[in-house]
């Protein structure tokens, strides 16, 4: 008999985390309108995608474990990529992502979020290119919960 594989999203904080993020924020209407018309947030950037869009950028979770219990603090960030000409656009679409999750009570399935803030929002132009671009930085606290 073989053992069952375990998901790799619940055995994973970050992946669950990730999923959680893009779930809660597909449903609002106005970060859709901002981006286009519907949430562009993706792990890669699409070939072709012409911006507003986002995606998942670097990321890094360590063990903050408190006497045995299994939790993680997160850094992970969102790089959200402007119109040419408007680094206002992605800058609208960052500030509408902080204010959606400052503290929103996503579900993270296998683990429990315990919490969830905007550290950082800032906002780059690539020299080479004129590419306007805002990273919106999160900083979060699972914790596993057992099946």
């Amino acid at each position: 008999m073989t053992s069952p594989v375990a998901d790799p999203v619940s055995a994973s904080p970050l992946l669950a985390l990730r999923g959680a993020i893009l779930a809660y924020l597909t449903v609002d209407a106005t970060l859709a309108r901002l981006m286009g018309g519907s949430l562009r947030l993706y792990d890669e950037p699409p070939r072709g995608a012409v911006p507003v869009y986002g995606v998942f950028g670097d990321a890094e979770i360590r063990d903050d474990a408190v006497d045995g219990a299994a939790s993680h603090a997160h850094s992970l960030s969102l790089v959200l990529y402007a119109r040419p000409g408007s680094a206002r656009s992605g800058l609208a679409a960052a500030e509408r992502m902080a204010d959606l999750l400052a503290d929103a009570p996503l579900a993270l399935p296998g683990h429990h979020l315990v919490t969830l803030r905007v550290a950082r929002l800032g906002a780059t132009r690539d020299p080479a290119t004129g590419e306007a671009r805002a990273t919106l930085t999160l900083q979060a606290v699972t914790e596993h919960r057992p099946a």
